[in-house]
């Protein structure tokens, strides 16, 4: 990708629906916090999977992994169990070595959460830092792009 930085100006975000369920809650009922960290990996995945994008693919072919570098969360409100939830997920930035996700949950059009996150593009045997292949990601952004 040559160093680019890239932002995206997104249309419509990619919405994958998670239900709470037992597993997901605190002795209160009520979604834990780490619960989220795994419905925003979902959508995030999910993300992928909606271009053709198999994580196992990329680590077994291409030598790629996409750790999380950096994540910042804000609850707004709590998920209970049951709840019928929806992660929106929405490429911010696509940098050379790294993509900056905006993700938040709702129920309805509450919003629980909000979460930025990057990923960044390393080598699956070596955990170190590569840029991103230019045939991987071309066409994302301007698949979203209004």
């Amino acid at each position: 990708m040559s160093g680019e930085h890239l932002p995206v100006q997104l249309s419509q975000p990619f919405v994958w629906p998670v239900r709470v369920y037992w597993e997901d809650t605190d002795a209160g009922g009520v979604v834990y916090h780490a619960s989220y960290v795994r419905f925003l990996e979902r959508g995030r995945t999910e993300w992928l999977r909606r271009y053709g994008i198999e994580q196992i693919r990329l680590r077994d072919q291409q030598n790629i992994l996409f750790p999380i570098r950096d994540m910042q969360l804000a609850f707004r409100a709590p998920a209970i169990l049951d709840d019928e939830l929806v992660v929106e997920t929405r490429l911010a930035q696509c940098r050379s070595a790294s993509l900056q996700f905006e993700q938040r949950i709702l129920r309805g059009g509450e919003r629980l959460l909000e979460a930025s996150v990057r990923a960044a593009c390393v080598h699956a045997d070596s955990f170190r830092p590569r840029q991103l292949p230019d045939d991987l990601f071309r066409f994302v952004p301007r698949a979203e792009v209004t």
